[in-house]
Formats: C-alpha cells, sequence, structure tokens
C-alpha cells in the first residue's frame, strides 16, 4: 500500500496511508547516496509538498543500499556552481526543521557532509550501530555549508564540535550518541523497527500540539530565556482552547486512550 509519488533526481518520496508516513529516499546506492545540487535544491519543494497532505503525520528521511544514508555532496560540482548559490543552500537544508511534522532521520552507514546536515536538521536521529558521522570538508580545502558548523555546535557544543569539524574526524555511533548527535542507537537488524516504532508513538499525539511543540524546541536555539518562556506560555495558552485538548482532558479523566484529530 506504498504509492510512490513523483520522481526527482535520484531522491523517492514514498507515502503508507495505513502508516500516516512519508519516506524520503536518498536513492543513488551505487553511489553511497550522494546528493546533487539538483536534489538539494528539490528539498524545500518536497517537504513543501509533504507539509501540506494531512495523511502525512510523520515524514522519513532514509537512504537506500545499506552501505550509507549519504556520504554527502558531489565534490566536483561545488566548482560548476556559482558562489552567490552556493551562499544559500542552508535553505533548503533546514527544510526538516521548518517543517510542522516530526522528521526522523533513520541512519546507517556513512553519515558525512550534507547528508549529516540534513539529518541535524531532523527532530529524531535514529542509527543503526556501523553509522559513522562526519563532516569532511575540511580534507577538500572547505568547511560545511549547510548549517553544519552551526547545528553541530549548538548539539554538542564547542570543543566537541571542534574536535570533530576542524579535524575532519569521524564519530562512531555510540560516540555521537554520548555527545548528543543521535536519538537512539540500535543494531542495523532492529532499526526499521525502531522507526516504525517511534512513528507508532508520534501519530498517537495530536499534530497540532506536536507542531506547535516543535516550533517552541526550535525556538529554544534562537531565544533567550525569558523570551522562550513567554512563547511557551503564549502557545500554551493556544493550545488550551484546541479540541485536541478538551478531548485529551476527557480521555485522562475516563481512562482511556484520546482520540486526537489536529482541531
Amino acid at each position: 500500500n506504498m504509492e510512490a509519488v513523483k520522481q526527482y533526481d535520484h531522491i523517492r518520496v514514498e507515502k503508507n496511508p495505513e502508516k500516516k508516513t512519508a519516506t524520503i529516499v536518498f536513492d543513488r546506492p551505487e553511489k553511497m547516496n550522494f546528493i546533487s545540487m539538483l536534489a538539494r535544491s528539490q528539498f524545500s519543494q518536497i517537504f513543501d509538498e509533504l507539509n501540506k497532505d494531512h495523511d502525512v503525520r510523520v515524514i522519513i528521511l532514509k537512504g537506500e543500499g545499506d552501505k550509507a544514508f549519504s556520504a554527502g555532496g558531489n565534490i566536483p560540482e561545488f566548482l560548476e556552481v556559482h558562489q552567490e548559490e552556493l551562499s544559500h543552500l542552508a535553505v533548503n537544508v533546514a527544510a526538516p526543521e521548518r517543517s510542522p511534522k516530526p522528521v526522523i532521520a533513520q541512519l546507517q552507514g556513512y553519515t558525512f557532509g550534507v547528508g549529516l546536515e540534513m539529518a541535524m536538521a531532523c527532530d529524531f536521529r535514529i542509527a543503526a550501530e556501523d553509522t559513522l558521522l562526519a563532516l569532511p570538508e575540511m580534507n577538500l580545502g572547505m568547511i560545511p555549508g549547510s548549517g553544519g558548523t552551526q547545528r553541530v555546535a549548538k548539539a554538542v557544543g564547542l570543543t566537541r564540535a571542534k574536535d570533530m569539524i576542524m579535524r575532519a574526524r569521524r564519530i562512531p555511533a555510540d560516540e555521537a550518541y554520548q555527545w548528543g548527535l543521535l536519538t537512539k542507537v540500535v543494531s542495523k537488524a532492529d532499526l526499521e523497527k525502531e522507526v516504525d516504532a517511534l512513528v507508532d508513538e508520534l501519530v498517537k499525539f495530536s499534530p497540532l500540539a506536536l507542531k506547535v511543540c516543535k516550533e517552541v524546541l526550535n525556538a529554544a536555539e534562537e531565544t533567550p530565556l525569558s523570551a522562550g518562556i513567554e512563547l511557551e506560555g503564549k502557545a500554551y495558552g493556544l493550545l488550551r482552547t484546541t479540541e485536541d485538548f478538551k478531548e485529551g482532558v476527557a480521555a485522562f479523566a475516563e481512562k482511556r486512550k484520546p482520540h486526537f484529530t489536529g482541531q
């Protein structure tokens, strides 16, 4: 019951109406799922469409095959693109962060460069034990350019970010988990199952409450504490008026599972 959606540049989008998911698959396994400039420019569009689709409650990002999530960008292409264009790449890579829906990165093998930058813009990163994370741009005489330095530094602090990025170091899954770069590490055999379990958990919540929660949490990176608390309070007040909150309270009182509609 998977329906495939229109072709992008080596990216497949599959919808599973029964599970209420859309899966974005980097589909170039023979090349470790490298992501071309064209593919990168299609991300905002892919997410715009999924964001509007009410049947999609959770979005998953994954890589085809079993060697890589994505080993990064197509290196030679960088010299063909105008520098002005290169300065705005981060906008597309931030599409998962802007989405009103929870986005899960399902990681395995090589998760390098723009692949890691994309994963860092997701809400959850569930990784197989063989996952290796790196921003190897230093090896090219370059730096990460789609949010990598900033998102990693925010997530793990400067000491670790410099250790990783200034040395182009590959961080294995267990270390990355200890740092706070990954949500959970599981065996390769359990990866699908673990992502499925997280999806099942997320679709039971109010999509509206999840959207607002994600906005408030993302704002925590940008705002001083007092402003963040103010924002949280306003959002809390807003959700107080929703049907979903009434249903949640009623379900709690009646000792039953809530049925949320996103109203």
